[in-house]
């Protein structure tokens, strides 16, 4: 399955706009949107204050960044051709926007888009550095580069087994304890330990995702953590994910940092873990079964922050 051509054709700006928005692909902005609301919900509870200001830009800046390093990502695979050779992918999950390749928009505006994504988060920071000072810059220049070197530059990290890793840092930590530390909280062990389960959730997106491509990557040299582990190791370590993002939690709770049903909520999301763990085992060889095990994973992350979050809204309500 691919994007239609002709959903997206039309000279006008608005048809444009849909090209260039549906591109980045939006599906997957919850996984930037809501670290940066935990964060930001952390730093209140921490600073008994909100600078509603500083958190739209903290918001709009990490998205961007999040648009941008997919953009930049689908540029980085048609280069290789991993995406032109990709016939197992599941769209829209895995296998990129499939823009390029349908000929909706061109490698070189796609690169323009990528670019132009991370001016526009670059200039938001600008913003934030001269809110907050010079600390902002630390956090902007290392969630910018990790998205982007994931799949582009002399080095690119995803061909290294790095790239969920840092993608996960990218998407987890940073985000969580940049947006805390904006509202005026302190990076300190509790803070560190919050954004750890986020950053678990976003590298099992990240993970899950690329079991389907494996051949695809595999044969144009994108030798991801899944090409390089097989299946059955990918299946252990991403219920191993999962399952370190509930102890964490449940840590969090016996430290007195979260309210008592805290790992209520992580602990029952490990029934969808196992059950995306053993889709991952088979492969895409049960494309429906990989289909649902993506969508479950992408429903953890979601489910999960939200829960994290409401747990610290407890904690400033009681």
């Amino acid at each position: 399955m691919n994007p239609v051509p002709e959903e997206f054709a039309g000279d006008s700006s608005a048809r444009l706009m849909k090209r260039l928005f549906h591109a980045t692909r939006p599906k997957f902005f919850p996984a930037s949107v809501l670290p940066v609301v935990a964060g930001t919900v952390w730093g209140v509870y921490a600073s008994a204050a909100f600078e509603p200001y500083v958190f739209v830009l903290a918001l709009l800046a990490t998205v961007c960044v999040h648009a941008g390093s997919n953009v930049l990502n689908d540029v980085g695979d048609e280069t290789v051709g991993t995406d032109r050779v990709n016939d197992l992918r599941v769209y829209p999950y895995t296998g990129g926007s499939r823009f390029i390749q349908m000929g909706i928009l061109s490698q070189s505006l796609m690169a323009r888009l990528g670019a132009g994504l991370l001016v526009i988060a670059a200039l938001l920071g600008t913003a934030l550095f001269l809110e907050k000072g010079p600390v902002v810059l630390l956090f902007g220049l290392a969630g910018m580069a990790l998205g982007v070197l994931y799949s582009l530059g002399p080095v690119k990290l995803s061909s290294l087994g790095i790239g969920e890793a840092a993608v996960a840092v990218a998407f987890g930590v940073l985000p969580v304890t940049g947006a805390a530390w904006l509202q005026g909280a302190t990076i300190d062990t509790a803070l560190i330990l919050f954004s750890l389960p986020v950053s678990a959730w976003v590298f099992a997106i990240l993970f899950i995702n690329e079991v389907p491509d494996m051949e695809a990557d595999g044969s144009t040299g994108k030798n991801t953590l899944p090409v390089r582990i097989g299946l059955p190791a990918s299946a252990r370590l991403y219920f191993i994910l999962q399952a370190a993002a509930a102890i964490v939690i449940a840590y969090m709770t016996m430290q007195k940092m979260l309210p008592l049903l805290a790992p209520l909520v992580p602990l029952a999301l490990l029934v969808l873990a196992w059950r995306a763990a053993t889709a991952i085992r088979g492969g895409i060889k049960n494309r429906s079964a990989m289909t649902q095990a993506i969508e479950a994973t992408l429903g953890i992350h979601t489910i999960g922050c939200i829960w994290l979050t409401g747990c610290v809204v407890y904690n400033i309500v009681f």
